[in-house]
């Protein structure tokens, strides 16, 4: 009568409520009570709430770091486990000008049906330190670090080449844009020059790039920041324009290819173009620059499958052979990537032998097997016969004597992005009088809070909605407010510093609280955010660090993304696809403790893997069996027989082996985020339980209390019923972690496989203890292998300590 499956929904909510009323995930700040246990500070990447509120892929990481903090406090931990919402950005803005539904409000309904989302799986958050990027208590500190940033030359306003999307009247940062399209939406962006206000992100380049050696980060999300960083060490070489006293600058690793040169490409926005465009050229280079600007970054390169470009009519003098090389126009130069202009060596790169071939241009070999230099004199010079090093030193400081060449480091790292022309941001808190003349607010002046307005669509010249906000814009002594607003990424990349002290209302977080909290433990999330997100994070710490404001150069020790969850037909959870699984209705269904569970089963965390809704019946059978093992069926209490006094002394040898077993191995898989073994162990152990309870017809009390605190961190609501049926007098949240005895991990006895000629024949049970001539008397003495060795010479007993026997016969 009394299953788990009929009273879970009431016991759910039941533990929910406890758990709220009684603020049991409540983290004590320095000097209340609980802070002087040490720290753990876990942290999830805080989701948009959306419309369609979660799908089964999201509890995915929010459950792995509930186990994790559950743990934490049982192992006498103050844990920080906090939930906010990154409310700022397009998606809200988009719904508006679909509905006329205003963000504010519809910011407001989705954060409240995601927070009981949130509280129906169970996770154990501490609310009270709740924030939102939108509420002006929060992005007033925003315009606050962003003011700091102004005042240290970090923010600054000027025209430039940004990713525009037509559609969207929005301007995205380079990783907002995928495959040439929006990443929301789907939509095409151009190349467009518009007045932006930037971040120089660049001047960290280096910091962000040597930070990245000492963190326990995924290997690929690194290599992935690394890479967007992209420091080159090479030098920049000149190359004089024919019948001009200008010069065309490049940047090369490989200066010991100069001789291989065979044409000078510059970027279709690059000013010199202007510079060496013969007038019977004009109208091609006009048209395919037109036609240039209409395709994105990545479209121009990464996914350039067919490289294009037009013959300027002006050459370029080579500046050791002084011979006349052809100038093209192309558009796999970026203007925004190093100067905006290559010196092609067709030879020796892919990308611009494609290009020579293309248009059939020269190509010259300059370098042997070996890469050694070959084809390469000059003049009464040469560096033929020279390593690519040496070859590359001998040029530079024979150019550099006439100023031709300089040594330079380069990054493909270009400054932030830092401005949207769109309304559903934070206001950037700057004044601009008629003359361009910028007046930072004041701090007292803070927040600049975002007007309430009714016509949400940007203009298609790129003005912001709030430039149509006279009596918000207005007139000043200082000038008129900027209409531009931040972008998403602004909020998210400080808002866990103030998780720290959400409600402190005279500055962003206090010294005490953050030096207390510190860096992140442990950081959950998509690897999507590998680049965008956990770079900008990086950048703003560390400016923060540096004013002193923060303690740690870094902000999350370690980092780890869960894999993705597609739907039962193997693909990517989409309404369109109709595959969306909501968790409510496992919720309903199954209970929260089953979705968990069946989650952290499925597979190792960072692993993509599909659902299946067939799976939720394995693990929702073990929480069955955990119940009829403790709980009786006809009353729907705890049987008395499973709280005997029996000290471990007296239990069986399997039982005491598996019971300690269990707990290292548990404790060691939930400390290394292995949750699908942990679970595997657990279920091991109460199939052991079962054996032992219909031997004996009594369990151990101790066992009893320790296996549902091995439990709880998974499935929480069915061990907080039973351990209060129990009566345990200590809040289960706060109990202690079950200890292990690492001595009796390892059984006393082992099974040994016996195999005659390399099949296997037979197995028994073997001590430890015994020598191998013991083992080889016992061996031989076994009923089952008399038939196969009767009638047989011996000729050799193999023995694998612990492993097994083989048996040699003829």
């Amino acid at each position: 009568m009394f299953t788990y499956n009929k009273v879970f929904s009431k016991l759910e909510k039941k533990w929910q409520n406890f758990w709220e009323e009684n603020k049991l995930f409540k983290a004590a700040n320095p000097g209340e009570p609980g802070s002087e246990k040490p720290k753990y500070y876990c942290l999830d990447m805080f989701p948009y709430p959306s419309g369609a509120g979660l799908h089964v892929g999201h509890p995915e990481g929010y459950t792995a770091t509930d186990i994790v903090c559950r743990y934490k406090r049982m192992k006498g931990y103050n844990v920080l486990h906090t939930m906010g919402w990154d409310a700022f950005g397009l998606p809200a803005e988009q719904y508006a000008i679909k509905t006329g539904v205003s963000p504010k409000e519809s910011i407001k309904v989705n954060s409240a049906n995601f927070k009981k989302q949130l509280k129906a799986i169970g996770l154990s958050f501490d609310w009270e330190r709740e924030i939102s990027t939108c509420d002006p208590s929060f992005y007033k500190w925003t315009q606050f670090i962003f003011l700091k940033l102004y005042s240290k030359g970090l923010a600054y306003q000027k025209k430039g080449l940004v990713n525009w999307c037509p559609e969207l009247r929005t301007v995205l940062a380079n990783d907002e844009v995928i495959d040439g399209k929006s990443e929301r939406g789907g939509h095409l962006v151009e190349r467009k020059l518009m007045r932006q206000w930037y971040l120089k992100i660049t001047d960290y380049a280096d910091d962000l790039l040597n930070g990245l050696t000492n963190l326990d980060w995924p290997k690929s999300t690194k290599e992935h920041q690394k890479n967007w960083i992209g420091r080159s060490i090479g030098a920049n070489i000149n190359f004089l324009i024919s019948n001009s006293d200008k010069k065309i600058t490049t940047f090369t690793t490989r200066a010991d290819t100069l001789m291989g040169v065979t044409f000078i490409v510059l970027a279709p926005e690059h000013p010199l173009v202007d510079e060496v465009l013969v007038d019977e050229y004009r109208s091609s280079v006009e048209q395919y620059r037109l036609l240039s600007s209409k395709k994105s970054d990545l479209q121009r390169t990464d996914l350039n499958k067919d490289k294009s470009g037009v013959f300027t009519g002006g050459y370029a003098i080579h500046p050791l052979t002084k011979k006349e090389i052809p100038i093209w126009v192309a558009d796999y130069v970026l203007y925004s990537y190093g100067t905006g202009a290559i010196m092609a060596v067709p030879g020796h790169d892919e990308r611009d032998l494609e290009f020579a071939n293309k248009y059939s241009l020269a190509v010259l070999n300059v370098l042997d097997d070996k890469n050694n230099v070959i084809n390469s004199s000059w003049d009464d010079d040469s560096i033929d016969g020279l390593s690519s090093s040496l070859a590359t030193k001998k040029v530079i400081e024979t150019l550099s004597v006439n100023g031709s060449a300089e040594k330079k480091i380069q990054y493909k790292l270009r400054d932030w992005t830092f401005s949207r022309q769109r309304y559903w941001g934070e206001p950037i808190p700057i004044r601009m009088n008629s003359e361009g003349v910028e007046t930072p607010l004041m701090e007292d002046e803070l927040p600049l809070v975002l007007p309430d307005i009714n016509n949400y669509q940007p203009s298609d010249s790129g003005l912001s909605p709030l430039a149509r906000v006279k009596e918000w814009v207005s007139d000043h002594p200082n000038g008129i407010l900027e209409t531009h607003t931040m972008p998403g990424s602004a909020g998210s990349s400080w808002y866990w510093l103030r998780y720290m002290d959400p409600s402190n209302e005279s500055e962003p977080f206090s010294s005490a609280s953050e030096k207390y909290w510190g860096q992140v433990d442990l950081y959950i999330g998509g690897s999507e955010h590998s680049v965008g997100h956990l770079l900008y994070s990086r950048f703003w710490n560390r400016f923060l660090y540096k004013l002193g404001m923060v303690s740690h150069e870094e902000p999350f020790k370690k980092v780890v993304h869960q894999g993705m969850i597609l739907g039962e037909d193997g693909e990517k959870m989409s309404k369109s696809r109709g595959n969306v699984i909501n968790p409510d209705d496992i919720i309903y269904e199954f209970g929260a403790d089953t979705l968990r569970l069946y989650e952290m089963f499925m597979g190792p965390l960072e692993k993509t893997k599909p659902w299946k809704t067939s799976g939720i019946n394995g693990v929702n059978s073990f929480l069955n069996k955990v119940w009829s093992l403790l709980i009786d069926f006809e009353s729907g209490i705890i049987k008395s027989n499973v709280l005997k006094d029996f000290p471990e002394k007296s239990w069986d040898d399997k039982f005491v082996t598996t019971y300690n077993n269990s707990i290292k191995i548990i404790t060691n898989d939930i400390e290394n985020l292995k949750f699908n073994t942990a679970i595997s162990q657990l279920m091991i152990l109460r199939n052991e339980a079962q054996k032992f309870y219909n031997n004996h017809q009594y369990l151990p009390r101790s066992f009893t209390k320790n296996f549902i605190k091995l439990l709880f961190p998974f499935s929480p609501h069915i061990c907080e019923e039973i351990w209060s049926m129990a009566k345990f007098n200590d809040l289960l949240s706060y109990s202690s972690w079950p200890s292990f005895d690492d001595s009796k991990t390892k059984s006393s006895n082992f099974e040994l496989p016996i195999q005659v000629n390399g099949k296997l024949r037979d197995k028994i049970t073997i001590e430890n203890s015994l020598t191998e001539e013991e083992i080889k008397k016992l061996v031989l003495k076994s009923e089952k292998l008399k038939k196969w060795l009767s009638d047989k010479e011996l000729k050799k007993f193999i023995y694998v300590k612990n492993r097994l026997v083989n048996i040699v016969v003829v």
